[in-house]
């Protein structure tokens, strides 16, 4: 929000809500963008809230923000998400926990006793938090194996995407395309200044990883995996009329956005190949008019199952209801300053870095339609069209 602030020269008090993404909250935070609010600055008077959606948060978030403005409730909306991966609650179990419930509410002494004479040895073992869907008990990586056998993507595909991914990533870092990253200082240890996740490997360094998750004859690895990370991010929206009265020059316009849902076993992340088609037909484009493609990477067997499926007649036709397919975006409109597999994914902040990397593309490359799409937890997805501003 800080960086924000730095980059845009936006006055605090210009602002008229807040609105943040997160998924793993902390109990002392819950409304995260109420606290970061006030943290960095901005005025009391400034309503904020935090929505989740699992890792299309921070796109709920930016879509919350673009609602109140056409609906006449805003004229300015900072957007954003945040998630720390590295200090995720965990807790006691549940009997543990209402254990020490009732022994709060206890008032003699005897009672007090009589409940801790209870505890028992296996009341210590922690709940740790973990990626599963709740309705299956299915972790997202078994999904991404099962989803990859199912549509047929190989180890060695997943892999070469994989090490595209990185050395994408770190081509674009190398040119200074990057620039988005607001230097942060971790309490005892360096400032960061750029992602730190970006490591090019080699095809037969990545082979050497065994599965995963389907042991021993799966396909998904860390390497062919996002890797889980700390991240924040923050967007500035404003209604056309607000920003050239104020002197701005917009990157970019949120042209329209759509959300799916469906099955949460079978077709868990599949949720960009139902989105594509709905957000096209909403803007009045076609494949071909789309110049930039930002995908969220879970998995580069998730990315390589949802373009077999986005190129598929017999699935648009079986399972969507479609006449015919969509088709799958070409590789290289696709993704070209690395994804989620190079970058990392803290599941509240990704959507935000996804459609300002498609901003910054379009205005690079001088194109005028960007299509960002990410799957979520649940069985849901999204979709957005980012229009370049005229230059």
């Amino acid at each position: 929000l800080r960086g924000l602030l730095t980059r845009t020269s936006v006055p605090r008090d210009v602002v008229d809500y807040i609105v943040y993404g997160t998924v793993i909250q902390e109990v002392k935070t819950s409304n995260v963008a109420r606290e970061a609010a006030l943290g960095a600055g901005f005025s009391d008077k400034t309503p904020a809230h935090t929505v989740t959606m699992a890792c299309i948060s921070s796109n709920q978030a930016m879509t919350t923000g673009v609602g109140m403005i056409a609906a006449g409730q805003c004229d300015v909306v900072v957007a954003g998400g945040v998630e720390l991966m590295s200090d995720v609650p965990i807790r006691h179990s549940r009997k543990m926990r209402k254990t020490m419930l009732t022994l709060n509410r206890a008032k003699s002494l005897g009672q007090k006793l009589s409940l801790i004479s209870k505890i028992r040895p296996h009341y210590f073992a922690p709940e740790l938090p973990a990626v599963a869907e709740f309705s299956t008990s299915e972790t997202m990586g078994h999904s991404a194996d099962r989803l990859a056998a199912a549509f047929g993507v190989s180890r060695l595909e997943q892999d070469e995407y994989a090490l595209r991914s990185h050395t994408l990533a770190k081509k674009a870092q190398d040119e200074g395309l990057l620039q988005d990253v607001v230097p942060f200082k971790v309490p005892g240890k360096d400032t960061v200044t750029k992602d730190n996740g970006i490591r090019p490997s080699s095809m037969e360094q990545m082979g050497k990883l065994k599965p995963a998750f389907v042991k021993p004859y799966g396909t998904v690895t860390a390497a062919n995996s996002s890797f889980l990370t700390d991240g924040a991010s923050a967007i500035l929206i404003m209604s056309e009329e607000k920003a050239l009265a104020m002197g701005y020059k917009p990157k970019a316009y949120l042209r329209d956005f759509v959300y799916v849902s469906q099955d949460p076993k079978d077709q868990l992340l599949l949720g960009p190949t139902y989105a594509t088609p709905k957000v096209l037909e909403k803007a009045g484009l076609t494949l071909s008019d789309i110049d930039v493609f930002e995908f969220h990477e879970a998995f580069a067997g998730q990315i390589l199952a949802n373009l077999k499926a986005m190129d598929s007649d017999w699935f648009a036709q079986n399972y969507m209801g479609r006449k015919s397919k969509v088709g799958a975006p070409p590789l290289e409109k696709f993704n070209t300053w690395g994804g989620s597999l190079s970058l990392g994914h803290p599941f509240g902040a990704t959507g935000c870095r996804l459609v300002i990397t498609a901003a910054h593309r379009l205005k690079k490359e001088g194109g005028q339609y960007g299509l960002v799409a990410a799957c979520a937890a649940g069985g849901q997805g999204h979709a957005m069209i980012v229009e370049l501003y005229p230059q």
